[in-house]
């Protein structure tokens, strides 16, 4: 009877040590609560830096996994709730929409939100809006001048501009574009738009290489957001610069305006480190580092934070009438591109 007893007592004692094990492993771990994840597709240079400042004023360590904004997209959708990421920042807001729409981000703070003009936001506040820039025509100031300059982006697929303007289907910042382009034009005027780029277009694998081969003189003019001309200026100065850059005008889509985004995952480890991290990026002393990084040259969205005096000011510019929500997700845009064999 007596053993009878004690194995009851020692089962008991081990469901009672289980439980409390189960328990202890539901809870965060010190090292998960004094730590984020972050998967990146912004600068690396300037999170780097952003990464550390935030680690010394609140003593969270920040994990940096780097990648390209869609692939590190897809990644999230395909690890689901088994993501290690706590935060997902990207230079694109179809990404963090494509996230929203698969229901996999929490709501960031309303404090947070309200940091930012709300029409670049999230439109149910699953992500908030950190920088802007615009998409621009760059050109060789020798190849080109001025009074040439098209009116608009859709000159470009017409046949005075063959051979004469280099895009990079691929890159994950044309798909914005081809999404304004489609929201505005639809289905059929965007593919032919985009066929029209195709006969027209030297093709490179990045932005980078565009702006670079328009500088060197290797074509006349190619399609870019504005930071990688204000990149290569600044790295290479006023005397080795042989291109400029073209605003279109009058709202029209060649002057879309992308915004970046960051959003925590509901699956997050640490929500509140990640919701800190948030309220950090829109916080006039992180969005004052990135205006005066010299690497990034997008537009600071934290109110009273100006940006690098080489963008033309952001009143001045004149995008489209556009809505993030409008904007979407680029699923359609990577389509499209196929279809009209640019990618």
């Amino acid at each position: 009877m007596a053993h009878t007893w004690f194995g009851t007592r020692l089962r008991l004692l081990s469901s009672a040590a289980a439980l409390t094990l189960a328990a202890f492993a539901s809870l965060p771990s010190a090292a998960h609560a004094a730590s984020i994840t972050l998967y990146n597709a912004q600068h690396e240079q300037v999170v780097n830096v952003l990464a550390k400042d935030f680690e010394k004023e609140s003593g969270i360590t920040v994990k940096i996994r780097n990648g390209e904004g869609p692939a590190m997209a897809a990644q999230i959708v395909a690890e689901g709730a088994a993501t290690p990421a706590d935060v997902y920042f990207t230079e694109n807001s179809p990404e963090l929409m494509l996230l929203e729409e698969k229901g996999l981000l929490n709501k960031v703070d309303g404090a947070t939100l309200a940091t930012v003009p709300a029409r670049f936001n999230s439109p149910t506040g699953a992500w908030v809006a950190v920088t802007a820039r615009e998409n621009v025509l760059a050109y060789n100031t020798a190849k080109v001048q001025a009074s040439q300059l098209p009116q608009s982006l859709f000159d470009l697929a017409k046949p005075e501009w063959k051979g004469k303007v280099g895009i990079a289907p691929s890159d994950s910042d044309f798909l914005p574009l081809v999404s304004a382009v489609l929201a505005l034009k639809g289905e059929a005027q965007t593919v032919q738009w985009l066929k029209g780029l195709k006969a027209n277009a030297q093709i490179f694998d990045d932005e980078e290489g565009v702006v670079a081969a328009v500088n060197r003189g290797g074509v006349a003019t190619g399609i870019i957001n504005n930071y990688y001309w204000d990149r290569l200026h600044a790295e290479l100065g006023d005397a080795k610069t042989r291109s400029a850059i073209h605003h279109f005008g009058n709202g029209d889509v060649g002057a879309a305006v992308n915004v970046s985004g960051a959003g925590v995952l509901k699956s997050a480890h640490n929500t509140d480190g990640a919701q800190k991290f948030l309220a950090y990026l829109v916080s006039e002393r992180a969005q004052q580092l990135m205006a005066k990084s010299h690497v990034m040259f997008e537009y600071p969205l934290h109110a009273g934070v100006a940006p690098d005096p080489i963008l033309k000011p952001f009143a001045e510019l004149s995008p489209p009438a556009l809505t993030i929500q409008q904007l979407g997700d680029d699923s359609q845009a990577g389509k499209l591109l196929r279809q009209a064999g640019l990618l």
